[in-house]
C-alpha cells in the first residue's frame, strides 16, 4: 500500500506498507522532509510497524513522537503528517493528478446564482457527471453571504447592508459571512470526490484542499500561511477563509473567499462583529481583520486570479472547462425554489 501527504506550506510525506494479521507491516517511511538525526528514521519506520490497521492518526503520531531519540528535529513534516499519509494508504486514497481536473471562469452572474452553481456542480461531480472542478467566481452585485447555520440577524446589519448596497444571502456550506463587494473579493470553488480527502481528518482537509492556493500566492510575494480552522492569512493580517458541504452522494463543496480591497470600516457598518470574535483572532479592531491583496501584491485582480487557475492547471494537470446550459438550468431552477427564497434566507432567524 502506498500513501502520499503533502503538508500544507511543508514538505511530501511518503508511505510504503504492507497488512498482515491486521497489523502494519514492512513500513517504509520516506519524502522531501529533512529530519535529524538520519537514524530518527529508522525509528520512525520501527514505531510504524506493527501498528494495528485501524490506528488513527493520533495513534500513529504518539507512537511517532514516543520513538523519536531526545533533540530530533522534523523539519517540513510532523508526526501527524505521518499519521496521515498511513490513513492515506490504508483507505488507497488517490492523489490530486489521479483525477482529470477541469478550470471554469465564466460570466459575472448574481451571488445566488453562484451559490446554486456551488451546489448543482458538487451534486454533479457527487454522481460522476462532470469531472471535479475548480471554478472562479464572478458576480455582478454586492451581497453579505452567510454561513447554513448562522443567525441572520445576529450577523448582518440591515440598514447598514442597504444604506451600502448589500444583498444578504445565505449559502450551504458552514462557517463565517462573507462581505462580497462588487471586484473587491477572489472567491474560489472547488468540486472534488470524497475519495480524494479519505484519510484526512475534516480538519486537515481543509488545508489540504487549499494548499495550491497558499503556493500561488506566495508566487506573487505573498506569505500566505494556513491558520486552523479554516482562515488563510499573512504576517499583516487575515487574507480570507474557507468553508465546506458534503453532499450525500460524494460530493465535496469547498470555496474560499480572499479578500482583494476591503473597506473594514464598511464591514463594521454592514456586519454584527461581536467582541468574543474579535478576540478570538486576537484583535480589537475589525478593520484590521482583513487584510487585502491589492496592498500586498500591487496588482490588479485579474493577475491575482490567472496566477490562481495558472498555479492549479500546473500542479494537477487541469484544462479549461465550462458550465454547460444544463448545468446553468438547473441552478436558475434552485435560485427561484431555494436561494431567492425567504424561507432558506430565514432558516436560522
Amino acid at each position: 500500500m502506498h500513501g502520499e501527504y503533502k503538508v500544507p506550506g511543508g514538505k511530501l510525506v511518503v508511505v510504503d506498507l504492507e497488512e498482515r494479521d491486521g497489523r502494519i507491516a514492512d513500513f517504509h517511511l520516506a519524502g522531501d522532509f529533512f529530519l535529524e538525526p538520519d537514524e530518527a528514521l529508522l525509528d520512525i519506520d520501527a514505531a510504524v510497524n506493527g501498528l494495528p490497521i485501524e490506528a488513527d492518526v493520533a495513534t500513529i503520531a504518539a507512537a511517532v513522537r514516543s520513538a523519536l531519540p531526545e533533540g530530533a528535529q522534523l523539519l517540513g513534516f510532523t508526526p501527524e503528517a505521518v499519521g496521515t499519509a498511513v490513513r492515506r494508504a490504508l483507505v488507497t486514497a488517490p492523489g490530486w493528478r489521479d483525477f482529470d481536473w477541469e478550470i471554469v471562469h465564466e460570466k459575472p452572474v448574481s451571488p445566488r446564482m453562484n451559490l446554486a452553481l456551488d451546489e448543482v456542480l458538487t451534486g454533479r461531480v457527487g454522481d460522476g457527471r462532470r469531472r471535479p472542478t475548480l471554478r472562479l467566481w464572478e458576480w455582478d452585485e454586492s451581497a453579505v453571504v452567510i454561513g447554513s447555520f448562522q443567525s441572520l440577524r445576529n450577523e448582518v446589519d440591515p440598514e447598514g447592508a442597504a444604506r451600502h448596497g448589500f444583498d444578504v444571502v445565505r449559502r450551504i456550506s458552514g462557517g463565517g459571512a462573507m462581505m462580497m463587494a462588487a471586484n473587491s473579493i477572489v472567491t474560489y470553488s472547488l468540486y472534488v470526490p470524497a475519495s480524494l480527502v479519505q484519510g484526512l481528518t475534516f480538519a486537515d482537509s481543509y488545508a489540504f484542499l487549499d494548499d495550491w492556493a497558499l503556493q500561488a500566492l506566495r508566487a506573487l510575494g505573498v506569505e500566505a500561511t494556513y491558520q486552523p480552522l479554516n482562515d488563510i492569512a499573512s504576517p499583516q493580517g487575515k487574507i480570507g477563509g474557507a468553508a465546506q458541504k458534503r453532499l450525500a452522494n460524494g460530493g465535496v463543496l469547498h470555496h474560499a473567499t480572499l479578500s482583494y480591497d476591503m473597506d473594514g470600516q464598511m464591514m463594521t457598518e454592514v456586519l454584527r462583529i461581536g467582541r468574543e470574535k474579535l478576540s478570538d483572532k486576537g484583535t480589537t479592531s475589525a478593520a484590521k481583520r482583513v487584510d487585502p491583496l491589492r496592498r500586498q501584491t500591487g496588482l490588479p485582480r485579474e493577475a491575482i486570479i490567472e496566477k490562481l487557475i495558472e498555479t492549479f492547471a500546473n500542479l494537477y494537470g487541469a484544462v479549461p472547462g465550462e458550465i454547460t446550459a444544463d448545468e446553468y438550468a438547473e441552478a436558475e431552477a434552485l435560485v427561484e425554489s431555494k436561494f431567492a427564497t425567504d424561507a432558506w434566507l430565514r432558516r436560522v432567524p
